[in-house]
């Protein structure tokens, strides 16, 4: 099969390498979409994020869509042909975390696209049968991939205690921030204000559930709000967004910065306001596909670029054109034109 495999910073080579066989318990999936992170860029750009760091060859991605073309033993030969999402992170099911419910913060979890776990981005991946859920038609091959992003969205409303209601500020509108407020927008915020300073990114923003849109800095944002997420990053919007929020609101932060920042301790004493990190997800794919497939949200509209798998650089690289809002690659692509709306031919599948 063919694969698309980091060695080494800006060193991403296409190879050859054998179709895995599912063992006990796994499924063979045909690939169909996988969805371009911001993690998979950092480690193409830099070969590392922290503690990770890319020691030796690299599959990358962990969004990822597919079709169930083998089981191993103990799997119902009834799921092949099924089209599934894949949840990328392997959890050991045994620790203190596990059984708490909390898989995400497994100490043993293996992760797609994390060193020196192999990612998606190649023909067939061999995985957990119960980490391949089955999709229905309403969702295509690209929103099945997209459905791990907008796991993160779910999980950072959650965190925040968003529902029918809610005033909320996020800030950064990528691809994060954009499923963060057209979840926020489904489980009926009133108020959704989102900041960037890529104003493309705010009117995509306002297109996707956002009731207000702001340039950080600027005097439009007005008021306080019940809670803030923050998805870019970025100290000066983590200090001015916990700045808004209410007394006994809640700060929740998905982006990923700096290792250390300064917060205005006086503000979050004086509040008492809530703050917790975010690490990925748990238990978020039931509620992925009923929001997919019922057309609350919708992450087909998120996809501006579409690739072939050797072309899997250019979908890295994609991010880099200030219009660009989230980039896939699909290993049966034969021919490309980047941008949404124009011509994509595929392989017939077989």
């Amino acid at each position: 099969m063919t694969t698309a495999v980091l060695h080494a910073p800006r060193d991403l080579r296409i190879e050859q390498r054998e179709v895995p066989t599912p063992s006990e318990g796994e499924v063979l999936a045909r690939i169909l979409s996988v969805g371009v992170c911001g993690s998979d860029v950092h480690y193409y750009e830099h070969g590392r994020i922290g503690d990770f760091v890319v020691r030796s060859p690299l599959v990358l991605g962990h969004e990822s869509s597919g079709q169930i073309v083998e089981v191993g033993k103990g799997v119902s030969p009834g799921r092949v042909g099924e089209r599934v999402a894949i949840e990328p992170g392997e959890p050991c099911g045994r620790c203190d975390q596990c059984r708490s419910g909390r898989y995400n913060l497994c100490p043993n979890i293996r992760f797609h696209g994390t060193p020196p776990v192999d990612g998606t981005l190649s023909e067939f991946i061999a995985v957990k049968s119960e980490l391949a859920f089955a999709v229905p038609d309403d969702i295509s091959d690209n929103a099945a991939a997209l459905l791990e992003p907008l796991s993160v969205g779910i999980w950072a409303n959650r965190k925040a205690g968003t529902q029918a209601g809610t005033s909320l500020l996020i800030a950064g509108a990528g691809p994060i921030g954009l499923v963060t407020t057209m979840v926020a927008r489904a489980v009926g915020a009133t108020r959704i204000t989102v900041s960037d300073l890529n104003r493309n990114r705010l009117s995509a923003a306002s297109r996707r559930g956002a009731t207000e849109v702001a340039v950080p800095g600027s005097d439009d944002i007005a008021g306080e709000f019940d809670a803030f997420i923050d998805c870019s990053g970025s100290s000066a919007a983590i200090d001015a967004g916990i700045r808004l929020v209410r007394p006994a609101g809640s700060v929740v932060l998905v982006g990923m910065g700096a290792d250390e920042l300064k917060l205005p301790l006086g503000v979050i004493q004086q509040r008492e306001l809530l703050i917790t990190g975010t690490f990925r997800y748990a238990n978020t794919w039931p509620t992925a596909i009923a929001l997919a497939a019922s057309g609350r949200v919708n992450l087909d509209d998120l996809v501006t670029g579409e690739f072939g798998l050797a072309e899997t650089e250019q979908a890295l690289t994609a991010g880099r054109d200030p219009h660009s809002i989230k980039a896939v690659v699909r290993p049966a692509l034969t021919e490309t034109h980047g941008a949404k709306g124009e011509e994509i031919k595929l392989q017939a599948a077989g």
